[in-house]
């Protein structure tokens, strides 16, 4: 407990701040430390879009009130953001922009200090351009400061009892769809019904990109061999086709998160 205590420590001289809360493990660690460092002077914003499930919401909405944080949400369309649709490489970039521009202006309302987010030192050596937003619009990452990577956050969360700890990651939904394919209100309820019908199989950890006609599904290797012994082939077709799909496909490589970034150019060869 020493370190959190140290992670507590580092964000006493704030006063003040908002929190990008997602729900997930990282945001919900720093929720936790800005709520005890800071106590009712700390705000958790969830953003409701398009791109964020109603399940990842309301998980969002019973963790906050078990940190015992003050927390609201904010709702805007993310489609309507000039390029969101256009799904470039950048578009992470675009929508983070938005989402900081717009926790920035509300903590500038309410007379709070700082706008928190829960990049963490491990995020560093992905291709993530929603850091570049960050960096432009002065929001701090304690995680990243304080050299925390997704271990140490997890073991943290685990001692603290919070139910997140061994929570799968799970981007937002337009991480599903390959860059260049315009992202669509469609898609994403596509998406999201998709990966609920395979959570309801006990699926806990998976993707479903979006290739058009074809869903194309990423499970962690461990769980695939499930689809064949467990006989679940056809029910998981089943279920996928009914939201829309033509042909399911599983992936055998598994699961990755990021997958899709291999479609891009080698990182050298990327434009700023």
């Amino acid at each position: 407990m020493e370190r959190l205590e140290l992670l507590v420590d580092h964000l006493r001289p704030l006063r003040s701040a908002v929190v990008a809360f997602s729900g997930g493990a990282d945001s919900a660690l720093v929720a936790w430390a800005a709520q005890r460092a800071l106590g009712d002077r700390a705000l958790a914003v969830t953003a409701r879009s398009e791109s964020l499930s109603e399940g990842e919401a309301e998980a969002a909405r019973l963790l906050g009130r078990r940190i015992g944080i003050v927390h609201e949400e904010i709702a805007y369309s993310e489609l309507a953001i000039p390029g969101y649709v256009d799904n470039t490489p950048d578009r992470c970039y675009v929508c983070k922009g938005e989402l900081f521009r717009r926790l920035a202006v509300l903590a500038r309302e309410r007379g709070l200090e700082a706008v928190l987010d829960g990049t963490n030192a491990d995020d560093l050596g992905d291709f993530r351009p929603g850091r570049r937003a960050a960096e432009e619009l002065a929001v701090r990452s304690p995680l990243v400061e304080l050299h925390w990577g997704k271990t140490a956050i997890r073991e943290a969360l685990r001692q603290l009892d919070l139910p997140v700890w061994d929570k799968p990651s799970s981007p937002c939904l337009s991480s599903r769809v390959p860059y260049g394919d315009p992202i669509t209100r469609e898609k994403l309820e596509q998406i999201g019904r998709a990966e609920s019908a395979l959570r309801e199989l006990g699926f806990r950890e998976l993707r479903v990109r979006h290739h058009g006609s074809t869903a194309r599904i990423e499970l962690p290797r461990a769980e695939m061999a499930r689809v064949f012994a467990d006989g679940l082939a056809d029910e998981i077709v089943r279920r996928v086709r009914e939201t829309g799909f033509a042909f399911v496909a599983l992936d055998l490589e598994g699961l990755r998160s990021g997958s899709l970034n291999r479609l891009l150019p080698t990182a050298g060869e990327r434009k700023p």
